[in-house]
This record gives structure tokens, sequence and C-alpha cells, in this order.
């Protein structure tokens, strides 16, 4: 008998995206806790928010990649802490979990910091078998702390080197471009610096531009310029872009919003935010733009890394696999708008902005992304700037 697993998996995910994605332009990670913490979840969707989005949305075509029907099939139970919020990803888990009968899904939501600190004091009672990030910082904290499993190849080998850990102790599922987004009414593309250090000192950019300091994001931005320009460059700037007046936002998408609404000009987010403005208001009067090579531009990725106290490392890894299939990138490309990390997976396309492929961004070079773990050193010196972080 033919299997239809791919037709009924394929189907079934649009379904789920469409139904449990309405309104996602509001999603994203949420402000990191204060006083600690890395990245954290994302948020509920505001209610008044209402954009229908979801794989086979005009414009993408799923092609390439492993489909979930050439994958181990799943059998057993899995403890799943998520960073990742359920407004986000729930629809992905729970089709994951309706394709396998034998397969129960147990789903712990929270902040990726959190739940990293969570899973270090249960220790070797801690029940999760999976830890699903919202970034690579989190997943570098846990494997330094030698509480992940190592990854099989046939896992690693689905996404390039720069995507996992060099001791294969986790691995991206979906990446996000560090941009600037920008109001067209006020700025045109010609008018935003390829270079994250000329904001501070550009008198154009007085009191126009916005920032989330407590936000995860943010924080692994500021991180990446500490690690790659030193602390007291990167205090400088801080201190520069406070005297230039840049306003405070609590989240990235607020961000994206005021930008779109002309009440900031420009300011600093993921790539993402953008677009889910524009999944929403077509026309809204906003674009992006991209530093080059410096910490403005780095790309950071949610990933996946099995526990090493789970029960069946063989079923957490083959899980993990699953955010990689042809339907999980389909649904992170057409749904969540991140990168896919699969290079044969389409990324998705909106009339006006046609956002350049991994290869044609311009990240820092020298920079792991597991040394964005090393968030400590980087909330002290937000404060000595003054940030409530």
């Amino acid at each position: 008998m033919e299997d239809s697993r791919p037709t009924t998996r394929r189907r079934f995910l649009y379904a789920a995206g469409v139904a449990g994605m309405t309104g996602l332009a509001g999603c994203g990670e949420q402000a990191t806790p204060t006083p600690t913490g890395t990245d954290s979840d994302e948020t509920e969707t505001p209610e008044d928010e209402e954009v229908q989005i979801g794989s086979g949305r005009e414009g993408f075509e799923a092609e390439g990649g492993v489909p979930m029907s050439e994958l181990p099939d799943l059998s057993g139970t899995l403890d799943i802490y998520s960073g990742r919020g359920e407004a986000l990803v729930g629809p992905l888990i729970e089709t994951i979990d309706d394709l396998y009968p034998d397969l129960t899904l147990r789903v712990r939501y929270g902040g990726s910091t959190d739940l990293v600190n969570q899973i270090l004091t249960e220790g070797n009672n801690s029940p999760a078998d999976v830890f699903y990030s919202v970034n690579a910082g989190a997943l570098g904290a846990l494997a330094e702390n030698g509480r992940t499993i190592a990854l099989p190849a046939r896992v690693l080998d689905l996404v390039p080197n720069e995507f996992h850990d060099a001791q294969g102790r986790w691995v991206g599922t979906s990446g996000r471009a560090r941009t600037i987004p920008y109001n067209t009414n006020q700025f045109s593309e010609s008018d935003i610096p390829d270079d994250i250090f000329a904001f501070p000192d550009d008198p154009a950019f007085d009191g126009v531009m916005g920032w989330t300091p407590s936000y995860g994001s943010f924080q692994a931005f500021v991180t990446a310029m500490r690690i790659l320009n030193g602390r007291a460059e990167t205090k400088a700037w801080l201190q520069g872009m406070i005297d230039s007046d840049v306003a405070t936002f609590n989240d990235e998408f607020a961000i994206a919003q005021a930008v779109a609404d002309g009440e900031i000009g420009a300011g600093f987010a993921n790539h993402y935010y953008t677009l889910r403005v524009l999944a929403g208001r077509p026309n809204a009067p906003i674009d992006i733009a991209f530093t080059e090579g410096d910490a403005g531009s780095i790309f950071n990725v949610a990933g996946a890394a099995t526990v090493d106290t789970a029960q069946n490392a063989e079923l957490a890894h083959n899980f993990n696999m699953h955010l990689l299939s042809a339907e999980a990138q389909e649904y992170f490309a057409s749904t969540t708008f991140e990168y896919p990390l699969i290079s044969d997976i389409e990324r998705i396309r909106f009339e006006g902005i046609d956002l350049p492929t991994i290869d044609e961004l311009n990240p820092p070079s020298g920079l792991d992304l597991s040394q964005l773990a090393d968030i400590g050193p980087t909330l002290e010196l937000m404060r000595e700037v003054g940030l409530n972080v």
C-alpha cells in the first residue's frame, strides 16, 4: 500500500498553521525578566492583530528538504522544555504529536533562560528530554554545564556547520537576522548607515531611534558587540545611544509597529518583526536595512538539544530531526517568517521587501554563536550606563 503520509502531514501542518497562527504578527520573544535572563519565550498574540498566514502563502513554494515521511517514526513519551512560546511553535509540535499514534509529547513552555536554570536545578532528576531554545546563547549555556548529549551526524549534517556547535551539543532549527527597521516616509535606504557604530554620532538619528534593553535578542546583540569590540567600545556605544535620546520599548515587535506608525524613524530589531507588521499592514511605510560585518548584523538561531537526562536519547534525537524536516522548515519560513536553515527551502518573500539569502548576509566573522551564552558581563555593563536590566 502506498504511504500517504507526505500528503497528509503537509496538509495537516498547513491547516494547523492557518488555524493556530491567525494573528501571529504580535508573537515574538518576550522581554528578558529583570534582573536575570538571556532570552525568553514568545509572547501571546494581541487579540486585535488578525493576520492569516501559513504554508501555502502566495509566493511561497515548499521545495527541497527531507520530508517527515523519510524520517524515523516517533514512538514513546518525550518531555520538551520549550523556550519558544506556545502561540508560535505549538501548532508545529502538536502536528508532530498527532502524526504518530504511539507518540506523546509533554511540553513545558517558559523562558529559555528560566528553563536552563530549571534543568540545572533539577539535576539528574530532571524529566527533560529535549530543550528547545529561542536562541543559541541558552543552548550554549546548557551545553557548557554538561547537560546535553551530542547529536548524531544524521541530525547535524542537515544544517551547515555554523548552525551547530563544534561538539554537536545543539543544532539550530531556524534563524533570525539583526536589522534596522526604518520608516520609509522619514528615511531612504541610503540614509541608513551600514556601520552600527555610526548611529550615536549621526545627528540625523538623534531622538528618532528605538531599542529594547531588556529584550533577549538585544542583549545577545550587545554581547556580540562586547565580544567583538571590547568592553570600552561597547560601553561608549551604549552611552552614545542614550545621549542621542533613544526611545525604550518593551519588545521588538513594538519597535516595528512604532516605526510603521511614524512614532520613531528607525530602531534595532530582528528581521521578522518587520515582516509580521507587513503581513497585517501590507502598505505600512516600513522597510529594513542591514549593517555589515559587525554586531548589528549577527545571525542568531533558535535550536534544540537532547538533554542528558533523556530517557530515550534516540527518540529525542529523532524529534530534533523533525524540526529540520521539509515541513517544519516550510512552517518556519512561511508562518513565523524566520530563515529556514535547510538551504533548499525557499524563504518567504514580501512585495517590496526581498530578504537577502543567508549567503547574502554579512554577519561578523570570528563569532561563535555559543559565545552569546556569556550574558553576565553584558548585563553588568548595561547597568553601568543606567539601563534597567
